[in-house]
């Protein structure tokens, strides 16, 4: 599976850096492959392509706070987590996410 990820907390400091690194060790222990874009204090860093979007078969938002750019997913599966979540459990959370799309449910 193809995901892209937007990871942002409220400071924009270390839960931004922490929740994207658990979605990619969570997606690699899945054998999927993520992009994560950050929001943070210093900017947007490795921002998703319109191309890395297309591609992709979910997004995640692993959010605390509102993101810029939401509208260039639409009509892609998006599922809203707290960065927290993500952090705690990174490979149950994407297990939800690959059990979510298998049933065809709205992965949230």
């Amino acid at each position: 599976m193809k995901i892209v990820a937007v990871a942002a907390c409220t400071a924009g400091i270390a839960h931004t850096y922490i929740a994207r690194e658990k979605l990619i060790k969570g997606a690699a222990a899945r054998g999927h492959d993520i992009l994560v874009e950050t929001q943070g204090t210093i900017g947007t860093e490795n921002a998703l392509t319109a191309e890395d979007i297309e591609q992709a078969d979910v997004v995640i938002l692993a959010t605390d706070i509102k993101i810029g750019g939401e509208e260039r997913f639409k009509g892609k599966p998006v599922v809203r987590v707290k960065t927290q979540t993500v952090i705690k459990s990174p490979v149950q959370f994407i297990e939800k996410v690959e059990h979510s799309l298998a049933s065809n449910q709205n992965p949230a």
